[in-house]
């Protein structure tokens, strides 16, 4: 026998996008119970978005002792280089991620929401059986939350498993690999490669596309280009990975741009290729919920195609982002209060933690174009901004571009890259949001010296009057 809950919802994944819909839904006074396998905080929290940002920080910081004491810089001197203890690393990483979890749970019971620890497996589109480490709990809801969240995809010759390892157990090495080869020149890629380059290991990119970041325009990614060229990251694209090598010393076989198979000796290999939506091995095929190729299909209000079943996040198509989910979540419980919501963003930022790092909100110039808008653009240098240039960040030809209706002035989208710009995203976006034009940010006061001034400065040179460049 199993113990037995009735809710008016269910929730089942306690990532970004599930524990956000549980804790508004408890907010709003619904009677919720969330089902979590692993820890609270899903792949993002304790896999992703936060252990990763946590050791891009360590990395830094240790690159910059290191030249210090190498060269000198600033005026400033080390008299020997610092020295690195990966396993503390990592345990001072967990402590964040440890503190941002039990945050999580203080919320969720704050809020009234029930957590029930263990897998949950349906049986049918409203109940589910959940196994975890005590007796079976049978859940049945009036509705239902699915935001399971998606996994690294794995290449068929390149397997997980040994050497060959996935974002995830990249973030929980103990020792640093002397050798590190990363398979896929996306975002996660760049951003686990340049960290673990900074603390010291020998990178290799392979990337099959002719340029790494190729979902963002040209420009943007030439900076993070050059930047790794001055790491002395290895980057090779238009290359593929065929498979490990046989030998006594471990190796990927890879095929060059110019047709050449040749090993590449590896004590990692860090596949990543993507990700995908986490819909086997929990019962999906027995709700009767269709999909939209590898996603489940949903229409503006994260309904299924079953009543009263609800999916967001990563399950539902890209962008797989946790701060879309997030964003998804709360509404779905304001939905099932009754408000009066749907899902249309005027943009979703995308943001890329590399070394520089890189912003895009809403559309480029091209894109604006392939829609048959023309668009009136601005583009500022950090070179000629005051602030970057204090950080000593202004030598990476990094910029801030906007994008705007030639007619009437209003903003399309922004793109930028630079040390810190992930920090202006929010202004970026919430100028989308609000409708605002060029002439709204241009007359608009923006403190001096700050790398916002840049957004300012493109919108005046978009106008056609640039002050200082």
């Amino acid at each position: 026998m199993s113990a037995r809950i009735a809710a008016k919802l269910l929730v089942v994944g306690g990532g970004p996008g599930g524990y956000v819909a549980a804790i508004r839904a408890g907010q709003l006074g619904i009677d919720t119970v969330l089902v979590e396998a692993e820890r609270l905080g899903g792949a993002c929290l304790n896999r992703g978005c936060i252990p990763s940002k946590a050791l891009i920080h360590a990395a830094a910081r240790f690159h910059a002792m290191t030249e210090t004491a190498e060269a000198g810089a600033l005026g400033i001197t080390l008299p020997q280089p610092p020295t690195l203890d990966l396993a503390a690393t990592m345990r001072w990483k967990d402590g964040i991620v440890g503190r941002l979890n039990t945050g999580v749970a203080a919320l969720l019971k704050k809020a009234g929401v029930r957590v029930v620890e263990g897998w949950a497996v349906f049986s049918d589109a409203k109940t589910c059986t959940v196994r975890g480490t005590g007796e079976p709990v049978t859940i049945t809801a009036d509705h239902v939350v699915l935001a399971n969240g998606s996994e690294p995809v794995a290449l068929p010759a390149l397997p997980f498993g040994g050497a060959v390892i996935s974002s995830t157990e990249a973030l929980a090495l103990q020792r640093l690999p002397k050798r590190l080869v990363v398979v896929g020149g996306g975002y996660i890629g760049l951003e686990l490669g340049t960290a673990f380059r900074r603390l010291g290991a020998e990178v290799t990119v392979v990337e099959a596309q002719d340029r790494i970041l190729p979902t963002y325009d040209e420009p943007l990614t030439e900076p993070v280009r050059r930047s790794l060229e001055r790491m002395g990251v290895t980057v090779l694209t238009g290359a593929r990975a065929l498979g490990m090598a046989e030998g006594e010393e471990t190796a990927l076989t890879v095929r060059a741009r110019d047709g050449e198979v040749r090993p590449l000796p590896a004590d990692a290999v860090l596949v990543t290729v993507g990700r995908r939506p986490r819909l086997e091995g929990w019962g999906f095929e027995r709700m009767a919920i269709d999909r939209d190729g590898p996603f489940v299909k949903v229409d503006d209000q994260c309904r299924t195609s079953m009543r009263n079943v609800w999916a967001i996040g990563d399950l539902v198509g890209e962008p797989m982002l946790a701060h879309k989910a997030s964003a998804q979540g709360a509404m779905v419980a304001e939905i099932i209060a009754g408000h009066r919501r749907r899902f249309d963003p005027a943009a979703i930022p995308a943001v890329c933690f590399t070394e520089p790092e890189i912003v895009s909100v809403g559309l480029t110039a091209a894109q604006a174009a392939d829609q048959g808008i023309e668009t009136a653009t601005g583009q500022f240098p950090f070179l000629a901004n005051g602030r970057a240039l204090s950080m000593d960040a202004g030598q990476d030809s990094g910029f801030v571009r906007t994008v705007a209706r030639r007619d009437d002035g209003r903003l399309l989208g922004v793109q930028a890259v630079g040390m810190h710009i992930s920090e202006l995203s929010g202004a970026f976006v919430l100028a989308l949001e609000m409708g605002a034009t060029l002439e709204d940010i241009a007359n608009t006061i923006h403190a001096h010296p700050t790398l916002g001034e840049a957004f300012h400065e493109s919108t005046l040179k978009a106008l056609g009057h640039g002050i200082h460049v």
